[in-house]
């Protein structure tokens, strides 16, 4: 089948190559030249485990292929994927000049039924807009689906190859048909294709988000209470994480959430709200918990070291989370700006993202040449994100580097008994300090 997909962000270059890989010929568009001569010299410009695979072997057989026309691009597609940015405007509601740019311009360029399906997270209504738009040039048949896409960065390939479930939101029989035979490949375990109307679809994924947001905010503030109260967050999570009616996942303390999908998916349901004159009051308290987290955190840094003027603070991981080099939203860097702006000097080290990172600070931080590197000359420890790597490492190392003994571990990595035998001071999140 004939595929194009508009934009090659995230989310558009996951979806056009692992599409690729089931047999689609698939043409990915993007008006940035840049970025789609870095793509046809075969370099991926973000970072996804096992993508680079994917990329490297469906583009070597041609059915994979990138440009910046969209009328080259969508030439006897069947369907037509719109991956594009919907950043949230001013008042946290997401912005649609992008997917409603591109949907006025495909008008005219249509010359046979074709599918246009908004695989970005969009606003519920966004699927009538689109149709609007199109339909002012258009002269042939389409439909236009909502597909929301359910893709854990650092996991995306997999989650896209085999997953859960799929959404897809359209009231033609006619569109079904096509979305179902395009996605049978990917759910042959038997997993469910959900079709249910646009609507829904595009409520579908801004209510999964901002569930999986409240389970991370209402950790977090079992977490700060279980700190007051002498409980330890990591025997409460596993007591109530093997209730089925609950479930193990996103339901570990820390620094709160980031990235770029939870943040401004859960702001633009909460603007959906406001704007249809409902009062999201959970939305309101997950929203405020998240961003307090890691205020509190700092706060407990600051408890130690009132005055961190001068201090070098070395800090592990600036991703959002691990297995990515996203770092929108990324804890690591509010705590960097609030370090440095109190006088600290920051030693940083993250497996992938650190190349981001430098474009915003240059040589206002040091960026090492590995974990070890950055506990060089450095006071203390703050650990910001998960990485693997940061796991397990030599204490030893770790003690002889740091002028004092110090951990500030925002991801709860390490175990108190451990800690306490190799002589840290160590703060984790939601459990008693060793000191």
């Amino acid at each position: 089948m004939k595929i194009a997909v508009v934009g090659t962000g995230y989310v558009g270059l996951v979806t056009g190559t692992c599409f690729s890989e089931t047999g689609n010929d698939v043409t990915c568009i993007d008006i940035n030249q840049s970025k789609i001569d870095m793509l046809n010299n075969n370099q991926l410009p973000i970072y996804e485990p096992e993508l680079d695979v994917l990329f490297e072997r469906n583009k070597k057989e041609g059915r994979l292929k990138f440009t910046t026309s969209l009328a080259e691009g969508i030439k006897d597609a069947k369907i037509i994927f719109l991956a594009l940015p919907t950043p949230p405007g001013e008042d946290g509601s997401a912005d649609l000049k992008y997917i409603l740019g591109v949907a006025k311009d495909l008008g005219p360029l249509l010359h046979q039924y074709v599918v246009i399906v908004d695989k970005s997270t969009v606003p519920v209504g966004t699927a009538d807009k689109v149709r609007a738009e199109v339909s002012k040039g258009a002269k042939v048949e389409f439909d236009v689906v909502s597909n929301p896409e359910f893709l854990r960065e650092g996991v995306a390939v997999e989650d896209f190859m085999k997953p859960e479930r799929v959404v897809v939101g359209t009231s033609s029989d006619k569109a079904q048909e096509v979305m179902g035979h395009l996605y049978e490949p990917f759910v042959r375990q038997g997993n469910p294709v959900l079709f249910m109307d646009e609507r829904s679809a595009e409520m579908t994924k801004y209510a999964a988000n901002s569930f999986l947001a409240t389970k991370i905010s209402f950790m977090n503030e079992v977490a700060n209470l279980c700190e007051r109260v002498g409980a330890d967050v990591d025997q409460v999570r596993r007591g109530i994480g093997t209730d089925s009616r609950i479930g193990k996942r996103f339901l570990f303390p820390g620094l709160g959430y980031g990235g770029s999908c939870f943040p401004k998916d859960v702001q633009a349901l909460h603007q959906t709200a406001s704007q249809n004159d409902y009062n999201f009051a959970i939305l309101d308290s997950v929203m405020k918990v998240n961003y307090d987290q890691r205020k509190l955190f700092l706060a407990k840094i600051l408890e130690k070291y009132p005055d961190v003027k001068g201090k070098t603070i070395a800090l592990w991981g600036l991703a959002f989370k691990p297995n990515t080099d996203d770092v929108r939203e990324a804890p690591a860097l509010y705590l960097i700006d609030e370090l440095r702006s109190r006088g600290a000097e920051v030693r940083a080290y993250d497996p992938e993202a650190m190349g981001h990172v430098k474009q915003q600070y240059g040589d206002k931080v040091y960026f090492a040449k590995d974990q070890y590197d950055a506990l060089t000359g450095a006071d203390f420890l703050v650990i910001a994100t998960e990485w693997n790597t940061f796991r397990s490492p030599d204490f030893e190392k770790v003690k002889a580097a740091l002028k004092e003994k110090v951990i500030f571990d925002g991801r709860n990595l390490y175990s108190l008994t451990e800690m306490k035998e190799c002589g840290f001071y160590y703060y984790s999140v939601g459990r008693k300090t060793v000191e």
